[in-house]
């Protein structure tokens, strides 16, 4: 009882300065002790999804607030100072949320627009402004494209739906080839041989159109329909070297726009043929350029077909408990296994998804 007392007055002629300090560092650590468990069971590990890091990092961010609010709490100050302090500091992180609430609540807006609209998915070409490329991510705040280069660029929803965006159709785009050629060579002679090199490509409903009549040349375009739009950068270069080889094969020459035709012998520009050598296992551009692009198209397919999966199930479980008639032991039967069915492909899609996504 002695000690107790002794303890009892020996704390409260403690200085308010050593109380606080004493306060301070008891919670201090007890915050630096969470903060630690925590980046000791998670810190290490180096395969956390994204959504895994974002909550890692709020985590740590409102730890940090409540170390701020906790040592203004225990200051030895009067009740009116203390709460002039915390005053300041929600000014303070008021101030901090205003500034950036313009910029952030316009993304976040746009980002749910989008979300609606649905015009694109991860994985489609798109082209918006000097941007262009393949959809690698898709965020309430911002979206991710990888490029022909294949480097990433960001891009703030709020300028996506501020600027003209181009989506490329995943059912087909049409591709063309801009090229021009002299006014000596007949009409009726050019569009077979490009329709011939659009067909050799692989593109379908092929068309040759006339774009300009210049004053040395005629400009004209040879376009098809693509339908795997994956090769978009691949194709469009094999039907270059298509109208190339086709026309110097039928001894047609290609000219600049400001080519000027004074030649007064036979000589042509047409270099000499050269055997294409082909190579079967030569990679398609597109696998390297959109690497992480294709990735995200796969992880869009296999979280559509879980959601899809899970709604089937919904449908099943509901149909069990309308089964009637004389065979309504056979229609349950039948129901139960396709919902066992269901339940081993949502168990398979959620175990994909979650390695697809770490």
């Amino acid at each position: 009882m002695l000690n107790e007392l002794t303890l009892a007055q020996a704390a409260s002629s403690m200085d308010p300065a050593w109380k606080w300090a004493i306060w301070a560092a008891c919670f201090v650590v007890f915050v630096g002790g969470f903060v630690w468990l925590g980046w000791y069971f998670f810190g290490k590990r180096q395969d956390l999804s994204r959504i895994q890091l974002r909550t890692r990092g709020g985590i740590i961010m409102v730890l940090f607030v409540v170390l701020i609010l906790g040592l203004i709490l225990g200051l030895p100050v009067s009740d009116s100072l203390r709460n002039g302090l915390l005053g300041l500091v929600g000014l303070s992180f008021a101030a901090l949320i205003t500034l950036g609430s313009t910029t952030i609540f316009a993304n976040f807006m746009a980002g749910v627009m989008m979300y609606h609209v649905r015009s694109f998915k991860p994985g489609d070409f798109i082209r918006i402004g000097e941007h262009a490329g393949r959809v690698s991510a898709k965020g309430l705040f911002h979206v991710e494209i990888q490029t022909e280069d294949r480097d990433l660029v960001t891009l703030p929803n709020s300028y996506l739906i501020t600027n003209p965006l181009r989506v490329v159709r995943t059912s087909g785009t049409i591709i063309y080839c801009d090229l021009s050629l002299g006014y000596d060579v007949p009409h009726g002679r050019v569009e077979p041989l490009l329709l011939s090199a659009v067909e050799e490509t692989g593109l379908i409903e092929g068309f040759v159109q006339v774009r300009k009549l210049g004053d040395f040349s005629v400009t004209y375009r040879a376009a098809g329909l693509l339908e795997d739009t994956k090769k978009l950068i691949s194709q469009r270069s094999n039907l270059r070297e298509n109208i190339l080889d086709t026309l110097h094969d039928a001894g047609v020459e290609i000219v600049s726009p400001n080519f000027m035709n004074q030649r007064q012998i036979q000589e042509t520009v047409i270099p000499r043929r050269v055997r294409k050598s082909i190579s079967s296992d030569q990679s398609s551009p597109e696998d390297v350029i959109f690497d992480k692009a294709d990735d995200a198209e796969r992880v869009e397919r296999v979280r559509e077909s879980l959601s899809d999966a899970k709604a089937k199930l919904k449908e099943l479980e509901t149909s069990l408990g309308e089964c009637e008639g004389d065979d309504k032991e056979a229609q349950k039967e039948k129901v139960g296994a396709e919902i066992e069915h269901q339940k081993k492909l949502i168990e398979y899609l959620s175990s994909r998804l979650a390695r697809m996504e770490g």
